[in-house]
This record gives C-alpha cells, sequence and structure tokens, in this order.
C-alpha cells in the first residue's frame, strides 16, 4: 500500500515539476552541445591559433573532452548533498553553474586580446560545465520520479530525458540560424557568442520555474525520520551517501554502469561520429548528414515519453532489453543505408537507431531511481550514470574514428557498439524489476535495523 506521501500530486503540480526538471535539462544539454558545435566551428581559430589547423582541432575538441571528466565529480559532489540537503537546492545550483559558464564563455577574450590565457579560461569554464551536468541528470529525474506515483512514473520521468534532443536541436538551430544570416566574417568575430549569451535568458527562464516547485515528499519524509531516529538515539551515526551507496548498493551502481554502455555509446555514434563517417566515406555534406539527425533528433524526442509509457505497463527491463538488443541488431544495416549516400536513407538510418537508442534512455530515468534507498539515491543514480558516460560516451566518437581510420571499414565500429549493447543486455538481464516498486518504502539501511531494511526490499523487490 503506498503511503501518504507517494500519493499523486495534482496534475497542474505535477506538470511544473515536470516543466521544472525539462527546461532545466534541456538548458544544460542546450549549453553542452552548443561547446560541441562552436569547437568544431570556430573555437579552433579564436582560442589556438598559432596551432597548426588539425591540431588546433584536436585542441578545440580536447577541452570539449574535458567537460566529461567532469561530470563524475560534479555526480560525487551534487549526489552527496543532494541527498544531504534536498534535491530542489542543488538543482538550483547546477541551472547557476551551467548558465553562468556559458554566459561567460559568450564574455570570454580570444587569443588575439590575452594570449594563452584565453584557452586556459575556456578549459576552466568547460570544466565547470561538466562539473554542473555531472549533477544535473539526478536531481532532475528524481524531483519528478519521487513526486509521481509509481503507476505512470516511466512515463513522467522520462520527460527530464527529453532534454537531450530538446537541447541538441535548439542548440543546432541557434547555430543554423545564425550562419545562415551573417557572413563567415561576421560569424567568427562575434556572431559565435551570441547562443552562449542566450543561456543568460534560458537560466532566468529555468530559475523562475525551478524555484516555484516544492521538495520531493519523499526526501522531506525519509528526512524526518532520520532525524527522528536521532533524536531518540534508536539509528546508528549516519554514514556519508557515498559510503552509504558502496556497501548497500554496489551491485545497483554496477547495474546502472553496465545499462549505460550500450546507450550512451550508440548516442555519439549516431549523432556526432556520423558527421565523420557520412562526409568521408559515403561522400555526403556536413550540412546533409546534419539535416539528418535535426529530423531524427525530433522523432527521438516524440518517442522516449511513449517508451517511458510502455514501461509502466510491461517493466522497465523488457523495454530496456528491446532496445540494447535492436541498437545492436541496427548497427549493419545502419551503416549500410549511410552508405547509399541517399538523403532518405540517412534520415531512416538515424531514425530507427535514435528510436531505439530512445527505449534505453526512456525507462532509465525511473528504472536508477528505483534501485537506491531515499537518502542515497541521488548519489547512488548519478554515479552510476556518470561514471559510465566517461568510459562510454566521452570516448566513443575518438574510438570509432581510430577504427574507421586503421581498418577504413565500417564493421569495427558495428561490432564496437554489438559489444557494448552485449554488455548492457548482461546488466539489465540480471538486474530486478523495479515497476511496482513505491520510493516512499525504499529506506535507508542502517547498522541499527539492518533485517528491517532488507525486509523493505523484499517487500518492494
Amino acid at each position: 500500500m503506498a503511503s501518504a506521501a507517494s500519493a499523486p500530486p495534482t496534475p497542474s503540480n505535477l506538470k511544473r515539476i515536470v516543466a521544472a526538471s525539462l527546461i532545466g535539462t534541456t538548458i544544460e544539454w542546450y549549453d553542452f552541445f552548443l561547446y560541441g558545435s562552436a569547437a568544431a566551428l570556430v573555437f579552433n581559430k579564436l582560442f589556438f591559433p598559432d596551432s597548426d589547423p588539425l591540431v588546433g582541432t584536436l585542441l578545440s575538441f580536447l577541452t570539449y573532452a574535458v567537460g566529461f571528466a567532469a561530470r563524475p565529480l560534479g555526480a560525487l559532489v551534487f549526489g552527496h548533498y543532494g541527498d544531504r540537503l534536498g534535491r530542489k537546492k542543488l538543482l538550483v545550483l547546477s541551472l547557476l553553474l551551467m548558465g553562468g559558464a556559458t554566459f561567460a564563455i559568450g564574455l570570454l577574450p580570444t587569443h588575439a586580446t590575452i594570449g594563452s590565457a584565453a584557452p586556459v579560461l575556456l578549459t576552466v569554464l568547460r570544466l565547470v560545465q561538466g562539473f554542473a551536468l555531472g549533477g544535473e541528470w539526478g536531481g532532475a529525474v528524481l524531483l519528478v520520479s519521487e513526486h509521481g506515483d509509481a503507476r505512470r512514473r516511466g512515463f513522467w520521468a522520462s520527460w527530464p530525458q527529453t532534454g537531450a534532443p530538446a537541447g541538441q536541436l535548439l542548440a543546432t538551430g541557434v547555430l543554423s540560424f545564425l550562419t545562415a544570416v551573417l557572413s563567415d566574417s561576421a560569424f567568427g568575430s562575434w556572431g559565435w557568442r551570441i547562443p552562449f549569451l542566450l543561456s543568460g535568458v534560458l537560466v532566468i527562464v529555468g530559475l523562475w520555474i525551478r524555484l516555484s516547485v516544492d521538495e520531493s515528499p519523499v526526501f522531506k519524509r525519509a528526512l524526518a525520520q532520520a532525524e527522528a531516529r536521532k533524536a531518540t538515539g534508536v539509528a546508528a551515526a549516519e554514514k556519508l551517501p557515498l559510503v552509504s551507496v558502496l556497501r548497500h548498493h554496489w551491485r545497483d551502481v554496477l547495474v546502472a554502469m553496465g545499462a549505460r554502455m550500450a546507450e550512451n555509446i550508440s548516442y555519439y555514434v549516431i549523432t556526432a561520429f556520423i558527421l565523420v563517417y557520412a562526409t568521408t566515406s559515403a561522400g555526403v555534406s556536413k550540412q546533409t548528414a546534419l539535416n539528418a539527425v535535426l529530423i531524427a533528433s525530433a522523432v527521438h524526442f516524440a518517442a522516449i515519453p511513449l517508451w517511458g509509457a510502455l514501461s509502466d505497463r510491461i517493466g522497465r527491463r523488457p523495454v530496456y532489453l528491446l532496445g540494447a538488443v535492436g541498437i545492436g541488431l541496427w548497427m549493419f544495416p545502419f551503416f549500410s543505408l549511410i552508405d547509399t549516400g541517399g538523403f532518405g536513407n540517412l534520415i531512416l538510418a538515424v531514425t530507427v537507431g535514435l528510436v531505439l537508442h530512445g527505449a534505453m534512455y526512456a525507462p532509465q530515468a525511473a528504472f536508477f531511481s528505483e534501485m537506491f534507498a531515499t537518502r542515497m539515491r541521488y548519489s547512488g543514480a548519478s554515479i552510476g550514470a556518470q561514471f559510465a558516460s566517461v568510459a562510454a560516451g566521452a570516448p566513443a566518437p575518438l574510438i570509432a574514428t581510430a577504427l574507421l581510420s586503421d581498418y577504413g571499414s565500417s564493421t569495427p565500429i558495428a561490432l564496437y557498439v554489438i559489444g557494448a549493447s552485449v554488455l548492457t543486455i548482461v546488466a539489465v538481464g540480471v538486474a530486478k524489476e523495479t515497476r511496482h516498486r513505491d520510493l516512499a518504502d525504499v529506506e535507508q539501511p542502517t547498522d541499527a535495523a539492518p533485517a528491517a531494511a532488507q525486509a523493505a526490499d523484499a517487500r518492494t523487490a
């Protein structure tokens, strides 16, 4: 029986909570993708002009990769304080950090003005972006998951996941508009700053929405119970959330990391590496490949909530496994369609790939939230998700590019993604189904009551 803390909020409140999470993740992914696009277009000339053009581009992309390296640190710090202080406070902080860093990049002097200090400052701001994004995801999905009831948690919690395709659409759309209306010299001189400065406006809107929602009722109840146990002297000394996660939920952390392998690797191969493969191997223009990704991203945005709703009906694991198996089977047809060079085939290849990716990405929010106890949920979900991104998403385009360079064929790249799919299938295959778990009943285990915690896990498994 669900507790009062897990009772469904009113429809208007739930929609505002979903909007608060969605706009934040959209802004943060907009900022993250915007940096990647600018790194390819102008940063090599503006911040690394003394280097060979190719070396400058590689250095520019190296600052892009730095953002991935900072994400696990953000997961640790935000997870710790999110489990101690609450989800809402940390979500406001992550939005301020990401938006502030992006706005500052728009004001940053270039190498021509301050010399070598320019790329150093750019790298520092990129670290702040990655740190903020590492803490954003866990809080955004938990804020929704912990407000809703178990019956439709998969659907509602999948909406923050749509922030990734929405952010990519917004970033690419703004850049495409500016490059269309501005000359190359104007864009390189000052036009590139506009999308970064626009982030400031988006952050103001995001803060207005986020500050209007309440803290998670599940977290407030767990915090009150912990305080009551301390007051009566029943509970043992509370450990750090990270320590509790590694002690009580280390298997779940490994499952979450394994579940992200196929999801994360396939996403960056489909959306980032395709720009390399389609232009060099299939003779497709970069704009044509970019248009295909844009169209497919719009379909991806629409598909994610549908997959989330399906996970409410048949379970998180079946939907996740369908996506993992499907993306592995799709890789050889994916590259075969691109090799034809036809725009329609290119759209089909990317769209099917992203729809199958959505089958993993959509239930991921509810699935990971349901794995962990309330007072360590932010830490557990964030650590599992963000540590995997360093091993999976960060090197995926580089590995795929290196395989293409060494073998001159898409076969090794397809096998690379298939290998990741196998890892995900194994990880999700050994996990427990969590669809019916009431998050309010999943309390933090303590040394004083291990038997009660195990019984609670057994009831909700």
